[in-house]
């Protein structure tokens, strides 16, 4: 059931970086501008994220299965309406759908876990996850890449909409919900009771830290994988559209590798905010270093080191999971999941002012772009650090 669950996350993952590989070529039909281009991809971010309130509703009240099978034919419809889009502002739509039909995609297998698996699973199950899923990146390199250059950016829409129609049906034929009484089962509650309980993790001194850093750290790596490195690539060192995939394919791939490995060495409640501050920080270095532009080779070399380390994110849904009471830990990684991907439009819409800027200074853009995406990033640890923190273990 987890698999089935996690072929519908592939895809979501895979449409929340067909920027990086389609820029070039929306640029050229539609004449969109830097800012235009980080509309586009932070739209999808925008409904995913929006969204993630009613999704942890609908699965508190209605299950894992059903959440995920009624929302997930919105993202089959966006990605057909997205391949037929006459204009930019029918692109758009079509973004917005594919972000609503997505939204439950993750959420729905952080809570299956969270209420299968024993806590002290919770790190490394969610870790492979997280790589398994990310596997849909891997077709956001260089197979969308050779796609658009054979056919066109809408034979890759066209693409993605037949894989999430067998992803939807995966879920279809495997998912079950749990039978009443039993682990992970449905808990009948109203809309009201299930809104006041979102409520209540504001009145949680360390929401409010947790939430900052979850808004940025997650947000860095996806608006450079789903937005920037092509036109990184492209613009800084003149690689190829397919060459640019390949450098995203490997990006990739080291990042599938990130989250499996920090699940597996997560040091547990007393030491893992450290990790999470002392990683956080890291990355936001290797942001810093990549600004500078160190050649091919160099840029390479830093972003391959970042997508590793940028596996730490995995440590902050351990965070999340431990941070509050059991009866609270679907509510709590949904308003998390919901602060991660509303944190993606926010910080790709900023980079794409920062572009703006950029250019009208007549300053290279990824160099502004990668220097903001450090900025952004240290901010939200710094908050994480120094904002307050969850009780100590057994003092909820």
């Amino acid at each position: 059931m987890l698999l089935a669950l996690t072929c519908a996350f592939a895809l979501s993952q895979a449409y929340r970086t067909v920027a990086a590989i389609m820029a070039p070529s929306l640029q050229q039909d539609f004449g969109l501008s830097a800012q235009g281009l980080g509309l586009f991809s932070g739209m999808f971010h925008l409904a995913f994220g929006g969204l993630q309130l009613a999704m942890g509703i609908g699965v508190d009240m209605h299950g894992v299965r059903r959440t995920v099978l009624a929302a997930f034919p919105l993202a089959i419809a966006g990605a057909l309406l997205s391949a037929m889009a006459p204009g930019f502002g029918t692109l758009l739509l079509g973004q917005a759908l594919i972000g609503i039909g997505c939204a439950p995609a993750f959420l729905v297998c952080t809570v299956f876990i969270a209420r299968q698996f024993p806590p002290h699973r919770f790190a490394s199950v969610s870790g492979l996850v997280l790589a398994i899923g990310g596997m849909g990146m891997l077709l956001t390199g260089t197979p969308l890449a050779w796609l658009i250059e054979a056919w066109s950016w809408r034979a890759g829409f066209l693409a993605l909409a037949l894989l999430s129609v067998l992803a939807w049906l995966a879920v279809l034929r495997w998912v079950r919900e749990p039978a009443a009484g039993q682990a992970g089962s449905v808990r009948r509650e109203t809309l009201g009771g299930a809104l006041r309980g979102f409520a209540q993790l504001f009145t949680f001194p360390h929401t409010w830290g947790i939430l900052a850093l979850g808004a940025v750290s997650y947000a860095s790596f996806v608006t450079l994988r789903g937005l920037w490195l092509g036109p990184m690539m492209v613009e800084r060192h003149g690689l190829s559209l397919v060459e640019a995939g390949n450098v995203a394919v490997l990006v990739t791939v080291v990042a599938l590798v990130g989250p499996p490995l920090f699940g597996r060495l997560d040091p547990g409640e007393r030491t893992r905010r450290r990790w999470i501050v002392g990683y956080g920080l890291a990355s936001a270095a290797l942001f810093a270093v990549a600004a500078f532009g160190l050649g091919l080779a160099g840029d390479l070399a830093v972003l391959v080191v970042l997508s590793l380390v940028l596996g730490f994110m995995v440590l902050q849904y351990a965070d999340v999971r431990s941070a509050y009471p059991m009866a609270m830990t679907g509510r709590a990684l949904s308003l998390f999941t919901m602060s991660m991907f509303l944190g993606v439009a926010l910080v790709q819409w900023l980079t794409g002012l920062a572009a703006g800027a950029a250019q009208a200074a007549g300053l290279p853009i990824p160099a502004v772009v990668l220097g903001a995406l450090a900025a952004i990033l240290a901010a939200g640890v710094a908050a994480f650090a120094w904002l307050p923190r969850p009780p100590r273990p057994g003092q909820h």
